[in-house]
């Protein structure tokens, strides 16, 4: 998609009743809404974080949004796509700002030029403890990516069409440090496979963003 179309149909994007947790349920492992009355009580002492899903114009003008993947390290994300952000610092003023200062620091895009259009469902996640709360932001210039090289492997630069086109949904068998052969939906982003967190987040984000453009 054209970013100057995407850009018009942000009005849409910004008031749009967020679909919440039954969009998120869609990529969500089985167990997950097996656990969910469960998980209400942890929520509540649940360490804080802000992620942004960073829409832009690649250098041919297409709408393009941003991932990274993260380095390989002793921890439960390790080695996983996710979105640019991290965890609330006591200075940050709001999870707004968290999640510019982390996209910031995480892909090296200039805080002062991200519009934030709308705040979606935060999403907790039970591994490491996390609520999250994603935000959906523009910048309206092609961005000169630089990695955080402490925290990111590799910026993964994707296609709105491609992540919107239902070849992008797939299942999965996985096996990582706290479950064995699990079969779980996914999307298929750049030859990178996306799950978990990150997958139920992207899954409320396409949803808000096809009934945009279908309206």
């Amino acid at each position: 998609m054209n970013f100057d179309n995407f850009k018009k149909i942000l009005p849409k994007i910004a008031k749009i009743p967020l679909p919440g947790i039954s969009s998120q349920l869609k990529m969500a492992p089985f167990m997950r809404e097996q656990e969910l009355n469960a998980m209400e009580d942890r929520m509540k002492n649940a360490r804080k974080s802000a992620v942004m899903a960073l829409f832009y114009p690649n250098t041919k003008g297409e709408t393009n949004f941003v991932l990274i993947l993260r380095k390989t390290y002793s921890g439960v994300h390790s080695n996983q796509v996710g979105f640019p952000g991290g965890k609330a610092e006591p200075e940050d003023i709001n999870y707004e700002t968290t999640a510019l200062r982390e996209t910031e620091e995480e892909v090296g895009v200039d805080l002062n030029t991200i519009k934030v259009i709308r705040e979606i469902t935060a999403t907790y996640i039970p591994p490491s403890n996390f609520l999250v709360q994603p935000f959906i932001g523009i910048v309206e210039e092609t961005p000169s990516f630089v990695a955080q090289p402490s925290e990111v492997e590799a910026v993964i630069e994707v296609s709105l069409v491609d992540f919107l086109s239902e070849k992008s949904v797939i299942e999965k068998e996985l096996t990582n440090s706290y479950m064995k052969k699990i079969q779980v939906p996914a999307f298929y982003l750049n030859e990178y496979v996306v799950w978990g967190a990150t997958a139920m987040m992207l899954s409320e984000v396409k949803d808000i963003i096809s009934k945009a453009i279908s309206n």
